[in-house]
């Protein structure tokens, strides 16, 4: 079997979906499966992760000379607004293009149930849920990184941090609200940060921030966030999954969710805390509240360690197989 695993834009793309694709490579290596980074129609499956115009004319072809076609469902209009710049008045758009992308697919992978949800209303081709996966392998030895990050950025134990690209939709607001909050709280949110690409909103939601509410920016080595963090912040209004959640369970941080349909897996109070979207004021104090809590060492390390156990699930072993059987199922009669 061979696959032609496209990710259009992949030199511009990062974030999660990037870190997706890597986790689909390295699983399909796991498999055995070989692959070709290329669209090309000379495969047993085209396997596409951003349906952007090249894939689409691809994915065509492909039907016609009967070649099974993969979609993965990273994007929806329902993620995409409160990104980046100019992304609110494209998500409109953006959905009956995607619409008519997504039904060129004989098989859609969404990365949650909750994915699957949303992308029921875009087509009608069969859904399989593969969650995007952790890579372990990728956080190996972060503790080692404590005491050089917490140097770098200041930073004093319990820090509250988050992870990935500073964007609104991921809960920026009530971040920075927080910090305001808790003005003996470090907090530190580890991720690129151009605001040239930011909207006005959050542009000055950063510029206006307390002092003890860090931006980094990029970092060479992300395993070091892992390190100098105690309470991973979730604060997200929308998210498909959220690898950088995953990575946090797996290093056993204890993590602070606003409790949206894309967690309903997580349990209050054993792997995580949830806080319930409500208005601004009165979801900011219950957030302050979980955050106070653990500042309790021992709540920390039971939420952690729950979290870790959890995350094993999700593992590029304990997932990889679910591609061969999706190519498989494709590939017969």
């Amino acid at each position: 079997m061979r696959v032609s695993h496209y990710f259009e834009f992949e030199d511009h793309v990062t974030g999660g979906i990037k870190e997706s694709v890597v986790h689909q490579r390295k699983m399909l290596d796991r498999e055995g499966i070989a692959y070709t980074t290329e669209p090309t129609l000379d495969a047993d499956v085209l396997h596409c992760n951003l349906m952007g115009p090249r894939s689409v004319w691809y994915a065509k072809r492909a039907r016609d000379r009967g070649v099974p076609v993969v979609a993965h469902t990273h994007v929806t209009a329902e993620d995409f607004g409160d990104s980046f710049r100019f992304t609110n008045a494209l998500a409109k758009p953006l959905r009956p293009y995607l619409r008519r992308a997504y039904g060129l697919a004989d098989a859609l992978v969404c990365p949650s149930e909750y994915n699957r949800g949303v992308i029921e209303a875009y087509a009608d081709a069969p859904t399989t849920v593969i969650s995007n996966g952790v890579d372990r392998e990728k956080l190996d030895g972060f503790e080692s990184l404590e005491a050089e990050y917490r140097e770098r950025y200041d930073l004093d134990p319990p820090t509250v941090f988050l992870v990935g690209h500073v964007i609104k939709r991921k809960g920026l607001e009530t971040f920075v609200d927080l910090a305001r909050e808790l003005p003996d709280v470090d907090f530190a949110w580890f991720g690129p940060l151009d605001l040239s690409l930011k909207g006005r909103e959050t542009t000055r939601l950063i510029e206006e921030s307390p002092d003890n509410c860090t931006f980094t920016g990029f970092i060479d080595d992300v395993r070091g966030a892992f390190a100098a963090g105690d309470v991973f912040l979730f604060p997200t209004h929308e998210e498909n999954e959220g690898i950088a959640l995953l990575e946090a369970m797996t290093a056993g941080k204890a993590v602070v969710v606003r409790d949206i349909e894309t967690f309903s897996w997580l349990d209050d109070g054993e792997d995580c805390l949830k806080i319930d979207p409500g208005d601004a004021d009165r979801e900011t104090a219950a957030f302050a509240d979980a955050i106070r809590r653990l500042s309790d060492p021992a709540l920390r390390e039971r939420l952690g360690s729950n979290a870790a156990a959890r995350s094993e699930a999700f593992s590029l072993d304990a997932i990889a197989e679910r591609y061969r059987s999706l190519y498989d199922r494709l590939r017969s009669p």
